[in-house]
């Protein structure tokens, strides 16, 4: 009989990610190709040529690696920035003449439910509810949903913000004191909201609290001294607010060019570092959470989860 292959493709505003795994899930390869898609883009909502060739390029190697590796299904998404940018639609139609991969582009809901999936191997047994927030190039996504193995949304909301987009959008490639306040305003009002409407309140002391995305691994990787950007290591490690805070507290007060020497966060994303970490705190003040666990796995994951779920049940 032929093993089936499966692969999942993740386009954010920042980077691409290719998860290829067997039919019982277990991973053969990974890559993850920096594309800054987003770089630029604010200004006219549309990718700029540049960024249209890295995010191409990155497909032409995906396509190669798939190949290599006998994928027989896959399923690649696009998220906020292939969402806002107006030559969004020319582009996905590149990539699939270009590198034959058909590129769909989902909505702010579809792309909580697949990070909730992918995010819950972080979270079982933890609490009977959970939190999950997904800090994107473009947008970042809150969900609260059921602990379980098929969890049940219960409010999820996509806020059109991101460390990309919002850096951009004001200003904050050096962390402004008065930049910085205008975006947590911009997003604490969509938390705040996030919390009626989910009414979190009822929640309280029965949810943990799961965050994906590179932001809070670099983070985690921060406070506990690694050395170097780790995300393997820092991978569903909980730690407590506090923790962050500190290490926020002296992101702040660091210069473009003193985050790009840091091994914690680099040249490239120096200039995207200090609106994340600003969205990033606004969202944990916001909900009012005392701890969270960082998360690597995300919408990637729930993709290849339910690749192998649909394999099982046509065997």
């Amino acid at each position: 009989m032929t093993q089936n292959v499966f692969a999942a493709i993740d386009l954010g505003t920042q980077s691409n990610r290719l998860l290829i795994a067997d039919e019982n899930g277990k991973e053969l390869y990974k890559d993850i190709i920096t594309t800054r898609l987003g770089e630029g883009m604010y200004a006219q909502m549309k990718f700029t040529p540049e960024a249209v060739e890295r995010g191409i390029n990155s497909f032409k190697k995906f396509a190669e690696d798939m190949k290599k590796f006998g994928v027989t299904k896959y399923r690649a998404i696009a998220t906020a920035a292939c969402r806002m940018a107006s030559n969004g639609p020319d582009f996905v139609k590149a990539v699939e003449e270009i590198s034959g991969i058909k590129l769909e582009v989902i909505d702010g809901y579809e792309e909580a439910r697949l990070n909730l999936k992918g995010a819950l191997v972080n979270a079982k047994g933890k609490a009977p509810y959970v939190l999950v927030y997904d800090l994107g190039g473009g947008s970042t996504e809150i969900t609260l949903a059921t602990n379980e193995e098929d969890p049940k949304i219960l409010h999820t909301v996509s806020i059109p913000w991101g460390a990309r987009n919002a850096s951009e959008a004001f200003d904050l490639a050096e962390y402004v004191p008065e930049n910085a306040d205008k975006l947590r305003k911009e997003v604490a009002g969509y938390v705040a909201d996030f919390c009626e409407k989910s009414n979190l309140s009822a929640y309280k002391d029965k949810v943990c609290c799961v965050a994906t995305s590179s932001t809070p691994l670099r983070l985690i990787s921060w406070v506990e001294n690694y050395g170097d950007y780790d995300r393997e290591r820092a991978d569903g490690i909980e730690e407590k607010i506090a923790g962050f805070d500190s290490v926020i507290a002296e992101i702040n007060a660091m210069s473009r060019e003193a985050l790009a020497k840091s091994p914690y966060v680099g040249e490239k994303r120096s200039y995207i570092f200090q609106a994340a970490t600003v969205i990033f705190k606004t969202i944990y003040d916001g909900l009012g959470v005392q701890k969270l666990t960082a998360s690597l796995k995300s919408a990637k994951d729930g993709i290849i989860e339910e690749l192998v779920e649909e394999n099982g049940k046509t065997h």
